[in-house]
């Protein structure tokens, strides 16, 4: 099973649960031609879907448009339930560098008929996920830069500012429908600039103060 990795203290935890954040960015919202949510949009993915920096990312055969959302993750090193949002950061173990890929035609397919989207969120090598920094060590996430390359090109960027939701207020909604306990990761949201990626393909993501996240797809 990987384990989610703090730097320098070498402190590791067992992932739980990996409980991720949509539309939470709102260009995001309007490039794909989503509507605003009244509410957090929380879905999950299997600590299964978890590949390491310098991973192989298997697109599955049963889609043809497989995109890359760059993500700020949040380590949870402390339990709680319905977290107050003055005392969210308390329960941050660290920050990392994280992929939500995304099936986007299976999503869609499964969109139209009403149907739950997670298997297009949550298959196999579906979370590439850098280790983490202490959370000390950020000085403040909700004001941090994000960008994502593909084979060198920049296709992502944006800032944790520009979130409709910022990391307190995530952590204080999520806590009220899941009690969150340590190993749990939060995925915070991605900025405009979605796309395709392809068999070949080099992906390089930043994140101001947090580290750097490098995979290829298969």
């Amino acid at each position: 099973m990987y384990r989610a990795k703090i730097k320098e203290s070498g402190q590791s935890y067992n992932i739980g649960k990996i409980i991720c954040l949509g539309r939470n960015y709102l260009d995001h919202i309007r490039e794909l031609g989503n509507q605003v949510p009244d509410r957090a949009v929380i879905f999950c993915k299997p600590a299964s879907s978890v590949i390491a920096d310098g991973g192989t990312i298997e697109i599955p055969d049963y889609s043809e448009d497989c995109h890359h959302e760059l993500e700020l993750a949040l380590l949870i090193g402390k339990s709680g339930k319905n977290i107050a949002a003055e005392k969210a950061l308390q329960h941050i173990a660290g920050y990392g560098v994280a992929l939500d890929l995304t099936l986007r035609d299976l999503q869609a397919e499964l969109k139209e008929k009403g149907l739950p989207w997670e298997i297009a969120k949550g298959f196999d090598t579906a979370c590439p996920l850098s280790d983490f920094v202490p959370a000390d060590q950020v000085k403040n996430p909700n004001d941090i830069r994000l960008t994502l390359k593909v084979n060198g090109e920049l296709r992502q960027e944006g800032t944790t500012a520009q979130m409709m939701r910022n990391i307190e207020q995530i952590i204080a909604e999520t806590s009220i429908f899941y009690r969150l306990q340590p190993g749990d990761i939060i995925l915070t949201g991605t900025p405009a600039g979605v796309s395709r990626i392809s068999s070949g393909d080099e992906l390089f993501g930043e994140i101001e103060q947090v580290g750097s996240l490098r995979v290829r797809v298969a």
